[in-house]
């Protein structure tokens, strides 16, 4: 199975210059073209009759050799394979957009999610990696040199820029210490095991929310594209990433516990999208990263030679007493107790219903 590779670069001046100049043009070829295609997509809707054909990655890389290039020579400063990739997702997100499984696509700012995608002649040493034009990059971790990947991806978070691509794994079918297991997911606890474990959720927006907000507060007033203005959106950006890394190696350790260690897992089908709809516990849902956890365990599972089982979401586990099975009508927020009015059993909320996930699994 392919997996991704992702690492920091250690680049001097001139290499950040280059990284920017590409991801700059990368940047441009996307909105020149989304801003063409939605020309197309008025004049289709507004002439039915004489409608143009929708442009596919080829038509629109075709275009833009013809008539951007000639006037933007800064495009033969870089590799002809950023706008030529650019233009190729900016086709595909489309695609997923007429398909209503995305929303369309937008235009991009400078400084948010700058990335390229290069291929060709590419080569792997212990650490470093040599891509097209920009020649060798240096890194701060040690790479799979067995490897040799096709493509490659370069972006930046805050002022650090990080190379990625994706590998050939071999599935490890390891023994595992436990059969079953339900995983309850919650707010007040990341995760409740139907074995008795409760992972605590790192809560790191919740942390650092009054720092973010005063950076923000102390950036309002200062003048776009200053010196000042610049340093203060590295710090906010900064702690972004920091916010981010924190979740996500939360999350990682409890995905790789659970893949290793159980034969199969019960998750729950959560309707996040739905859920978000509550503004007293929207912020507090996207702290835990719950589609993040399922997106991490599907694959690992994989992986390690697990079972995922994807309850769905209207099951009642919340609901379900788990030692006599009778569904009480209501179960309210607010009541951190289960008690069930048929057997008598008093058990908290979130285990009894990761004991009932656990039985859906089996």
């Amino acid at each position: 199975m392919l997996l991704g590779f992702k690492t920091e670069l250690k680049l001097n001046n001139k290499q950040r210059t280059a990284l920017a100049k590409h991801a700059g043009v990368s940047r441009h070829a996307w909105n020149w073209g989304l801003g063409l295609t939605k020309q197309i997509l008025l004049h289709n809707r507004d002439n039915p009759e004489d409608k143009i054909k929708f442009p596919t990655g080829i038509d629109l890389h075709s275009l833009l050799v013809a008539l951007v290039k000639p006037i933007c020579p800064w495009y033969y400063e870089v590799s002809k394979c950023a706008p030529q990739y650019a233009l190729r997702q900016l086709a595909q997100a489309w695609k997923d957009a007429f398909k209503k499984n995305k929303k369309p696509p937008r235009f991009k700012k400078k400084g948010r999610g700058d990335s390229f995608t290069l291929d060709g002649s590419i080569a792997l040493e212990h650490f470093k990696i040599r891509v097209p034009v920009i020649g060798w990059l240096r890194t701060h971790e040690r790479l799979p040199v067995c490897f040799q990947p096709k493509s490659v991806t370069i972006s930046r978070t805050a002022d650090r820029w990080f190379i990625s691509f994706k590998l050939e794994h071999e599935p490890v079918n390891r023994p595992k210490s436990h059969s079953v297991v339900g995983v309850d997911l919650g707010i007040k606890a990341l995760a409740v095991l139907s074995t008795g474990i409760v992972v605590e959720g790192a809560k790191a927006y919740r942390k650092y929310e009054k720092k973010l907000s005063r950076l923000q507060w102390l950036n309002r007033h200062k003048q776009i594209g200053s010196a000042n203005w610049k340093s203060s959106q590295i710090k906010i950006a900064r702690l972004h990433r920091k916010i981010a890394n924190i979740r996500k190696d939360t999350l990682h350790k409890l995905t790789s516990y659970l893949a290793k260690n159980h034969s199969r897992i019960g998750i729950e089908n959560l309707n996040v999208s739905g859920m978000m709809a509550n503004h007293k516990l929207a912020k507090a849902i996207q702290d835990m990263g719950f589609y993040e956890f399922k997106r991490q365990l599907e694959y690992k599972c994989k992986l390690y030679g697990s079972t995922l089982v994807v309850v769905d979401q209207w099951y009642p586990s919340t609901k379900t007493c788990s030692r006599c099975h009778v569904i009480k009508d209501e179960m309210p927020l607010s009541e951190q107790v289960f008690r069930c009015d048929n057997c008598g059993l008093e058990i908290d909320r979130d285990f009894n219903a990761s004991i009932n996930l656990e039985v859906a699994a089996s």
